[in-house]
């Protein structure tokens, strides 16, 4: 018969990864701003462009006043009956998933938050003297018994896993982008800006990129690039 602190443990556990399995949803009715969820690989090449190179513009202008965007560092890979995560790009990535994973629970402040995931991204190889730098007490936090190296940060992928593989439609591709919970299908930047303005129902007033004129210049300006689930990795 299990323990009373087995079954505190079960139902605790439980729990946190019904939290995750609904919050794609329930984050985007919580404020005005338009949910903007982000499902990726830390080392899927276009994951990492789209992050570095085009998420950016939703952090350094106007558009962060209409728009929360979530990380969800699980993508591709998989998850076993016994809860063993495989990585579509090998062991390294699911470490760098799961350092992420510490960065969204630790560093609540978004920009900030963004800033170190940006840099990761980055920097894959040698992240943690370029991103960390000037910065120890996020260092502390991520690294420390507190997350990465304790059973926190398991749990974490964990919850991302059932987050991801919970959803419906089941994602095709990453990066996998979510708008007030509706996949985004377009390859193309200016249409996901587009998407997010018209999503927007608040009482502020709209950012200049959102504006007809804004958006006519960057029509058909960046297309975003995806990887499959399917596709051969080499390495």
């Amino acid at each position: 018969m299990a323990s009373s602190s087995s079954l505190t443990k079960l139902v605790f556990f439980a729990c946190f990864l019904l939290l995750f399995t609904f919050s794609d949803n329930l984050v985007a009715g919580q404020s005005d701003k338009v949910q903007l969820n982000v499902y990726y690989d830390s080392l899927c090449s276009d994951c990492q462009d789209f992050i570095v190179n085009y998420l950016v513009e939703f952090f350094d202008s106007d558009l962060f006043t209409i728009t929360n965007v979530t990380f969800v560092p699980f993508g591709n890979d998989e998850l076993s009956d016994n809860q063993t995560v495989t990585c579509q790009h090998g062991e390294y990535e699911c470490q760098l998933n799961e350092y992420e994973a510490c960065i969204i629970r630790t560093v609540p402040d978004p920009k900030l938050q963004y800033s170190f995931i940006r840099c990761i991204e980055n920097y894959t190889t040698n992240w943690p003297s370029s991103c960390f730098n000037g910065s120890a007490a996020a260092k502390q936090a991520v690294i420390s018994d507190n997350c990465y190296y304790s059973d926190l940060g398991r749990k974490l992928i964990l919850g991302y896993a059932n987050q991801t593989l919970s959803l419906n439609p089941k994602p095709d591709f990453v990066p996998w982008i979510t708008v007030n919970g509706d996949p985004f299908y377009s390859h193309h930047i200016d249409d996901l800006i587009a998407t997010v303005c018209t999503a927007y129902k608040g009482t502020a007033s709209l950012p200049t990129q959102c504006s007809s004129t804004a958006l006519a210049e960057r029509k058909g300006w960046s297309k975003l690039q995806v990887s499959y689930a399917n596709e051969a990795i080499n390495y």
